[in-house]
């Protein structure tokens, strides 16, 4: 990746083929990757995992599609006791079974992760949020508290624009191709940020995890697929849920944020006004997890 220039990289980044630092000179960088383990589950499947931090409670964190452990880290910086991070099945050093799969796999993925860890609290991201549903509606009362950022898809499948972003994403990585992987996950930045040394940044750390890694087959189907037949499944969940939302997300519709918020008893929604909030609003969001989940 020493050699990659897409997009062009701004001002104050690399100008030099030869040695030296990869990344930007300013802004701020991706979280180091840290050392990971790979752990057995009772299901049989081998998964990617990181523990940080000391001490109870403890979180696990599920990640997006396409995404994985650095990406959610950020999430659980201010999180008291113990973080455990992990990879879905095909994603990063995770294995990958004979597909297809369904919500139910990555929700066994979920328990397995949190049992081992003694989990008593989870946060869900995108296609990690609708795991975290779909583990919920067989066992309600498995966690104290939950937060769900930017559920993606609640009772039906994705939209079509999701739908096509996902498939294209799996097909560039597929391809191999620098450029193409460049392509689609460039539009995870908002526009202000894509030329700036922290986009950069960003851009290369997952272009790096990507191509090391890649994403497997299985997770086709699973833009097709819903976590719930119904949303009332969730109507025995006690535990107090944070849902966060973003208006203006083509790939997060904030009605199924909504709706839910409306679907859990004890659920506290918080809609930001407009996407990339990760970039916007980073402060805002790691206080209002951390502050949940804490008290």
């Amino acid at each position: 990746m020493r050699g990659f220039r897409w997009p062009p990289p701004p001002d104050s980044g690399p100008r030099t083929w030869g040695p030296g630092p990869g990344g930007p000179r300013t802004g701020r960088p991706a979280l180091p990757e840290p050392e990971t383990e790979l752990v057995a589950t009772p299901h049989g499947v081998e998964l990617e995992r990181l523990v940080t931090g000391t001490g109870d409670p403890v979180t696990v964190f599920a990640h997006g599609l396409g995404n994985g452990i650095a990406t959610t880290r950020p999430f659980g910086s201010g999180v008291t006791g113990r973080r455990v991070f992990f990879q879905f099945r095909g994603h990063g050093r995770s294995e990958a079974p004979a597909g297809p799969w369904t919500y139910l796999d990555l929700a066994r993925d979920l328990r397995a992760i949190a049992d081992l860890g003694g989990a008593s609290r989870a946060f869900g991201a995108s296609l990690g949020a609708g795991a975290l549903c779909s583990l919920l509606a067989e066992s309600p009362e498995r966690f104290e508290k939950l937060v769900f950022f930017l559920p993606a898809v609640l009772d039906q499948p994705r939209g079509p624009v999701a739908h096509g972003r996902i498939t294209a994403l799996l097909e560039a990585v597929e391809s191999g191709e620098a450029s193409a992987v460049a392509d689609v996950v460039s539009l995870e930045l908002p526009a202000a940020v894509r030329n700036t040394p922290a986009g950069w940044a960003y851009l290369r750390q997952r272009l790096d995890q990507l191509l090391r890694d890649g994403l497997a087959d299985g997770l086709a189907t699973l833009a097709e697929q819903a976590p719930l037949r119904d949303a009332s499944a969730l109507a025995a969940v006690t535990a107090p849920a944070l849902v966060i939302g973003c208006a203006g997300d083509d790939l997060h519709p904030v009605e199924v944020a909504e709706q839910l918020a409306a679907a859990l008893p004890r659920a506290t929604l918080h809609v930001y006004d407009r996407p990339g909030v990760l970039w916007s609003e980073r402060a805002d969001l790691r206080e209002r997890i951390s502050g949940f989940l804490n008290e």
